[in-house]
């Protein structure tokens, strides 16, 4: 599983709480879709136009090979670029829930055998740009140049896919018969592992240089090192993007008629090829990266975007946009929040290692009232490590409602039952060390106060608000929290376990609006091998948990991720907090076929289309 990673891409839009690159609840809406944008409108609909999209800040598109090294593996060029262009074999997001998607996808479901070891996958009769068929030496090419460049590729985990191919096979044009190392969980290597197949042309990409032949070079390890070689340069050269002969060979529904190679604005037309159920009704679609939030939402007042974001400072503006007939939508992340917890601080770890701590923590954070209040009803909670939102069949009972209900009087009792009492400055001390039930705990001296350093990013007003509503709260129990804000850079770079002999003074750390945020995307069963298992997720390390973990990527069924989401969410490894959305949402009145928004974070402006 490559969570971390791929929560590590840049946020899809400006409220999205993401990672730094180097690593059944529904949602409260501030707004209700209109008409327009769910496409029921009693309007004329316009053969054609341009319908224009806005990208965050900076962040156009910059990569349009599908086998992204890690300096470009981000959102803006998975699913908002590469993915119009290039299908993976499966597709994932289905009227905006968190599914595979049969009819989107290049291939029927696969078939286990063996035990569950083996797979057969039967590609449809899809049809690249250039007319010639989508086989299964296409996927063969893909995969071969993939395992020649592992290392260099962005959702590498060593021991996962491509190295836990056992043996591949092509019987035919239309048959792909994979055999992993062990059995998996069905589930897991559908959602984890397939999802990354993306079949790319070998007829027209199995080459090594622009004069040489099309030939079987990626049937050597040298051979496909040369491929990537050659193909990676060509990615590089943004201004050949409309030029080069490569990129006219595509299976998605657009291909690029013009791009930027500054900004990465981008504006597609329709693959009239195109083999899926939804060919597109626009005759272009352009993507618009901005200088700035501020630029954006000039462009958005001005009329110049369709489909644009608010930034949180100028949500309050929302119901002009809504008087003018646009719709406000807030579009989930299939993701969840936390604060990260220092176990390795040799002062507070021993405390954070209590779990009776870590609850009255959790009975401190109140969930509601910072959705309600400080995010104005956009965000959602989380109450262990799967998301709740959008509702779906991987949460259970358990983790559908907040196992630690905000309650500081809940939280003072925890602590006051384990030898904890308050001082003249209203902080709790502790006056029963020792190991027994009713004292502190193991490493915790008399007199340790619970005061901790929590840093945060600055520049977010949503970030600001909920760190000093926190403080107010955790101080209704007797806990002192001494707030800090750096930029997120600084904040980042020191959020990591403590090492002996080194100086490490932080306690808890908080670096996104309503708490650190892990996006199960491109990656989309949400189990937690890189978050939580021992040496990969942080400094959180529980024997249990990695058995459990496991279990979810080998045993059958959804049993083994309800065990692993139970423990996890009772545990509290991280402090659960609310999640932002990946961005509310601003859709001009004659843009319709916009909703639902997709939880994967994919783009569909194939099914869009503008009325008069």
């Amino acid at each position: 599983m490559r969570i971390i990673r791929h929560a590590a891409l840049t946020g899809r839009r400006p409220w999205a709480a993401a990672l730094a690159l180097a690593l059944s609840v529904p949602l409260v809406l501030a707004a209700c879709s209109s008409n327009s944008a769910s496409g029921k409108s009693s309007a004329k609909p316009v053969s054609g136009g341009t319908a224009t999209f806005a990208l965050p800040p900076g962040g156009g598109p910059n990569s349009i090979l599908p086998l992204n090294t890690i300096t470009v593996y981000t959102n803006t060029n998975i699913f908002d670029f590469q993915y119009l262009m290039y299908r993976p074999l499966y597709w994932f997001g289905m009227n905006g829930k968190v599914k595979v998607n049969p009819s989107l996808s290049i291939a029927d479901l696969p078939v286990f055998s063996n035990g569950g070891k083996t797979v057969t996958i039967k590609l449809k009769h899809w049809t690249w740009s250039d007319g010639q068929p989508i086989t299964s030496r296409d996927v063969e090419f893909w995969i071969n140049v993939l395992k020649a460049n592992k290392t260099q590729w962005g959702g590498y985990v060593p021991g996962e896919f491509p190295d836990n191919i056992a043996q591949a096979s092509y019987p035919n044009a239309s048959t792909v018969v994979l055999t992993f190392t062990k059995a998996y969980n069905s589930y897991w290597l559908l959602y984890n592992q397939l999802s990354e197949i993306i079949p790319i042309p070998q007829h027209e990409w199995d080459r090594t240089s622009a004069t040489s032949a099309v030939g079987n070079n990626d049937l050597t390890s040298a051979g496909a090192q040369a491929v990537f070689k050659y193909l990676d340069s060509q990615s590089k050269s943004l201004n050949t993007y409309t030029t080069n002969p490569l990129w006219r060979v595509v299976d998605g529904p657009w291909l690029i008629s013009a791009y930027n190679a500054s900004t990465g604005a981008t504006t597609f037309v329709p693959n009239k090829r195109y083999s899926g159920p939804a060919r597109p009704r626009l005759a272009k679609f352009v993507e618009l990266p901005f200088t700035s939030e501020f630029a954006e939402v000039a462009a958005l007042r001005t009329g110049q975007v369709d489909y644009g974001y608010l930034p949180v400072e100028d949500l309050p503006s929302a119901g002009s946009f809504k008087s003018s007939g646009d719709t406000v939508q807030a579009w989930p992340s299939w993701g969840i929040g936390y604060q990260g917890l220092n176990f390795t601080n040799p002062v507070s770890g021993p405390v954070f290692k209590q779990l009776y701590v870590r609850q009255a923590l959790a009975h401190l954070v109140d969930q509601p009232a910072i959705v309600s209040h400080i995010m104005l009803g956009y965000g959602y909670p989380t109450y262990g490590p799967v998301p709740v939102v959008p509702a779906s069949s991987f949460v259970d009972k358990y983790e559908q409602s907040d196992p630690y209900p905000y309650s500081p009087a809940k939280a003072y009792a925890l602590l006051s039952a384990h030898g904890w009492k308050r001082n003249s400055a209203g902080v709790d001390v502790c006056v029963r060390p020792g190991t027994a039930a009713s004292e502190c705990g193991a490493g915790i001296p008399a007199g340790r106060q619970l005061s901790f350093n929590d840093q945060y990013s600055n520049g977010s007003t949503v970030l600001n608000e909920v760190m000093q509503t926190f403080k107010t709260d955790a101080a209704k129990a007797g806990i002192q929290l001494n707030l800090t804000s750096a930029p997120f850079s600084d904040v980042y770079s020191s959020y990591a376990p403590c090492k002996t002999g080194q100086p490490c003074t932080w306690d808890i750390k908080d670096y996104s609006e309503g708490g650190d945020t892990f996006t199960f995307s491109p990656d989309f069963y949400p189990t937690g091998e890189i978050i939580f298992s021992s040496g990969l997720g942080g400094d959180y390390s529980s024997a249990t948990a990695n058995a459990l973990i496991a279990g979810t990527q080998t045993a059958s069924g959804l049993a083994p991720l309800y065990r692993y989401e139970d423990y996890i969410a009772a545990q509290l490894p991280y402090l659960w907090m609310p999640v932002t959305p990946s961005q509310v949402s601003v859709i001009a009145p004659n843009l319709h076929g916009t909703l639902p928004q997709d939880p994967d974070l994919e783009i569909y402006p194939e099914n869009w289309y503008l009325t008069k």
